[in-house]
């Protein structure tokens, strides 16, 4: 027959009491550490904190513009499903910032509407800067549903969230491809918006979704929709950067094909259309930083009003042709790209420049960095720095 070992029990008996006294001690200290709470820092209002949602703050332009936030001191939450961010640029945010209650990164995709509301209950946020979008012209010629639904869906989802939790201020990032090709130069708000490709139709449709709730009995929401022209540039202090995905290159950025062209990863740069009617037969931009970019942002935020709606231009209010564009890349990164000209691109129209005038009154807000081969010298130090993108950081 078996007995049990009963000088065992009291041995047993006193481990647990002494981790019950050592558990009770911790929750004690933890109770008496400042800023303790049984919730999350980014679940609760604070008096002199602003909250911000960051949608699509793993991209290029978002994660910028996280980068200001922070460094202004706001509390920024990260939410992208990195289809196109970069987990690498929320690290570097991560590394800069590691203070508890600065920053969060979450993923999900914000066509999942349960996802995105358990999100909005979770935090408590007090203004949404919407940046989270698909946004290649010649994409979404090939791709229509997929950018009405990523853009036009989405920004309904994000706005319905906001209502339904009391969250009133939007900064919406918007573009000038809503005005399709104006009959005059240069931009200005009151341009009728006539888009002609997916992208800025879109885009456009997401607008005015934003623009009818906002004259709705329901709404007190303060709205900054910021429609800005082709951004360039990266961070001066060599921090961020633009990392277009490989596959993506044929349909980004201009800067992006160059940059790739100049470092051997594509065989040559690929310009489409030289027959529109402009001086040297290609289109015409307007180049702005996207140092400048984030600024007109954070004085969009800080301008916003409740029950009022502000729409501005971002951009320099000087044009400049794809081959002018070309040779000042060509100088910046030093390297004899092979150029190869091909037919127009569906969706892609002549011309199309700011002006900022409004902005610079309203927000007294003006780009400062206005040197093309400045912003792009820049921009090449990191893609130097980073020939795989954040991968080689």
């Amino acid at each position: 027959m078996d007995f049990a070992d009963t000088r065992r029990k009291p041995n047993f008996t006193g481990k647990i009491a002494v981790a019950a006294a050592l558990t009770v001690m911790c929750i004690i200290v933890l109770k008496q550490s400042p800023g303790f709470s049984g919730t999350s820092v980014f679940s609760r209002h604070e008096i002199g904190v602003t909250h911000v949602l960051v949608t699509g703050g793993a991209g290029y332009i978002g994660s910028h513009a996280t980068l200001r936030l922070l460094k202004d001191n706001y509390r920024v939450t990260i939410v992208d499903n990195l289809s196109r961010g970069n987990m690498g640029a929320v690290r570097v945010l991560q590394r800069l910032f590691p203070q508890p209650g600065r920053l969060q990164f979450i993923y999900a995709d914000l066509g999942d509407a349960k996802a995105v509301n358990k999100i909005f209950s979770e935090n408590a946020f007090d203004a949404v800067m919407h940046f989270a979008a698909v946004a290649y012209v010649g994409e979404s010629t090939m791709e229509p549903l997929r950018y009405y639904h990523n853009i036009t869906s989405n920004t309904l989802t994000v706005l319905e969230a906001m209502a339904a939790h009391n969250v009133n201020t939007l900064i919406y990032s918007s573009t000038c491809a809503t005005y399709g090709e104006p009959d005059t130069m240069p931009i200005v708000e009151t341009t009728p918006q006539n888009p002609i490709n997916p992208y800025g139709k879109a885009k456009k449709m997401a607008e005015d979704i934003i623009l009818d709730f906002t004259k709705s009995k329901k709404s007190n929401m303060a709205v900054m929709i910021l429609r800005y022209f082709n951004v360039i540039g990266s961070d001066p202090e060599g921090r961020l950067g633009e990392a277009p995905r490989p596959e993506l290159r044929e349909h980004g950025r201009i800067s992006g094909a160059c940059f790739a062209a100049a470092l051997g990863i594509v065989p040559g740069l690929k310009v489409h259309g030289t027959d529109y009617h402009t001086a040297d037969g290609t289109c015409i931009r307007d180049y702005i930083d996207v140092t400048d970019l984030v600024d007109a942002h954070v004085k969009a935020l800080d301008k916003a009003l409740p029950g009022k709606v502000g729409i501005y231009n971002v951009g320099t209010g000087q044009g400049r042709s794809v081959k002018e564009f070309v040779e000042a890349c060509k100088k910046a990164t030093g390297a004899s790209i092979e150029v190869s000209y091909f037919t127009r691109r569906p969706g892609d129209y002549a011309e199309v420049y700011s002006d900022p005038s409004k902005i610079h009154r309203e927000l007294n807000w003006t780009a400062q960095y206005t040197d093309l081969g400045q912003s792009l010298s820049q921009a090449w130090k990191w893609q130097k720095d980073h020939p795989n993108g954040y991968g080689s950081a």
